[in-house]
Formats: C-alpha cells, structure tokens, sequence
C-alpha cells in the first residue's frame, strides 16, 4: 500500500480537502475543465473555488483557469459539504491527554466522512467542539455500531497506533444481544472465509482460505434473548454480524443478515444490538499495559420484556 502525501491544504472547520487524481488519457486542456466536467452540478462553485485560489495541485501551487492538464498528478480542493440533520446523540469522552482521545461512539454516527455523512460524524464534530484540527482515527467503527472509538491527537502520533491495530496486536471485545440459542454449545469459534464486493450490500462466505475467526461467549439469557461477548481475532468488514448471523443467532436490530430491508435515513427507533465494549492493548508510546471499557448499554437488554422460560 502506498504512502498518501500530505495535503498542501490545511484541515478547514474540522473538514480535510478533497484529493483528486486526473485521469489518465485525458482529452482536457485544462484542470479547470476537467473538473467542471466531473462536477457539473457543482460548476458555479467550482470556478468560485479557482478563482479565489481555493484549487492547488499536489505541489501547493494553486490551480488557474490557464493550468494545463497533466494526467496523473493530484488536485485538492474543499468539497461543500452537503446540507445534514443532526444525528441526535452524543459522544462521550473516556480519555484525553496530550496523546490519544478515546471516546464512547452512539449508534448511527459515522467514524469518518462517507456518502451523505460528512459534518455529521465522529471525526468532524470532535475536530470542531474540541478545537482538535489533527485528530486522526486509529481504527474504525461501523455507522451503526456504538462503543470505544480511538483517535490520536497530534499528527506525528498516529502511525504508531494505527500500526498496532493493523498489526493485530489490540485485543477486542464486543457485546451483541441476539437469540437465545439452547441448541448451541458456547464458548464457539466460527471460522470462515468472508468477502464483501463493490456495490454489495452483504459480505458473504464462501469457500477457500480462513481470513476471518470469532469467539463467542454467552454471558447471560433473559427468556429468548441472550447477551453474548465476541472477540475478533481478525478485523474483516461485517465480520461479527456476518459470524452471529451463520451461526443461527443474527444480532437484534440487524438490517443486512441474514435478510436486507429498509430503514429510513433518520429512524433511529431500533439501533444494532452491537457494542465495541473494551479495547486493550500495549501502549506504543508509554508501553503500558492499556484498556479502555465503553459505559453504555445495549438497549434491547435493558428494556426486554422476558418471556416465558
């Protein structure tokens, strides 16, 4: 994987730049062209971005109306953001110092800026409200997972965590709350092979090589739910749904496994039964022995009405 160069724009209002690379066989004379042409309802703004000298190539050299094309070289600008309501939740800090910000993620807030979430993630509000324009997540939670979020502080810190992370060498528990399963015989290691395709909703499994194992404990049922911890031993995407799901226990709240349906953009009403509960690992910088524990609940457990046993 190559190194991605550091933008020669600065982050703005908690927001980093746009990084776009020209294409190659190009039939533009100009940058300009090229990119009026790729956003065509964004044309007005874009030449108000040129000409305030808000457009700069990979060098900081800033973009003209005149700057030839050169396929292949980068160009970075600040997108406008689109128009969001606010995800009516909000985040909780564990741990701050100099260092490391780690903090309790809700249900349905992105990690990061993605599709129609931009403003309206963990990464960008933590940027605004603290004042912290290099915040930098070490690793990633799913839009509709909650739980222990890690971010570093300062730039020059963030290779070392993410490496740990990348590296396997952060040990991680989950709490899921689904189907109480008698037939089963618990703790339970599913191991599988698991791909998830461009514009596929669903991961899948399928035959070939293991690249995906997850622990299952049962910790305790309530009539015919129960609360389980998961502990990945790998860091697959939909890993945990896609292992509870196969295993006959589909988390509560799940729209993708086993069956995909609907959920309007903005009903919050029944969240993912999935909590990122605790995260440990060997500080890289102090080399302490380090755990952070989520403090919130699963919601299904909480206000279950039991049935009969």
């Amino acid at each position: 994987m190559g190194v991605v160069p550091d933008a020669p724009l600065p982050i703005r209002d908690g927001l980093n730049p746009s990084r776009l690379r020209l294409p190659e066989n190009s039939r533009w004379d100009t940058v300009a062209e090229y990119l009026v042409e790729r956003f065509p309802d964004d044309a007005r703004r874009i030449r108000e971005k040129i000409r305030d000298g808000e457009v700069v190539g990979g060098d900081g050299t800033v973009i003209t109306f005149g700057t030839p094309y050169r396929e292949r070289s980068f160009v970075y600008l600040y997108r406008d953001p689109p128009v969001e309501s606010r995800v009516p939740f909000d985040i909780d800090i564990l741990y701050r110092d100099d260092t490391l910000l780690v903090v309790d993620k809700p249900h349905f807030l992105a990690t990061t800026p993605r599709g129609s979430w931009v403003a309206e993630t963990a990464l960008v509000r933590l940027r605004r409200e603290l004042d912290l324009p290099e915040l930098s997540p070490v690793h990633r939670l799913d839009r509709l997972t909650a739980g222990v979020l890690v971010f570093t502080v300062r730039r020059e810190a963030r290779r070392a965590y993410q490496m740990m992370f990348e590296q396997r060498l952060v040990e991680k528990e989950y709490e899921a709350i689904a189907p109480r399963a008698d037939d089963l015989v618990f703790p339970r290691e599913v191991s599988s092979r698991i791909v998830k395709e461009r514009g596929s909703l669903q991961a899948r499994e399928v035959p070939g090589p293991v690249n995906a194992v997850t622990r299952i404990d049962l910790l305790d049922t309530d009539g015919d739910i129960a609360r389980y911890r998961l502990r990945p031993r790998t860091g697959k995407t939909h890993q945990l749904r896609v292992h509870m799901s196969s295993s006959g226990i589909p988390i509560l709240g799940d729209n993708l496994y086993p069956d995909v349906y609907d959920v309007a953009p903005r009903d919050y009403s029944n969240p993912l039964q999935l909590l990122a509960a605790a995260v440990e690992f060997d500080d890289p910088v102090t080399g302490r022995r380090t755990r952070f524990a989520s403090r919130r609940n699963l919601s299904a457990w909480r206000h279950h009405t039991p049935g009969p046993r």
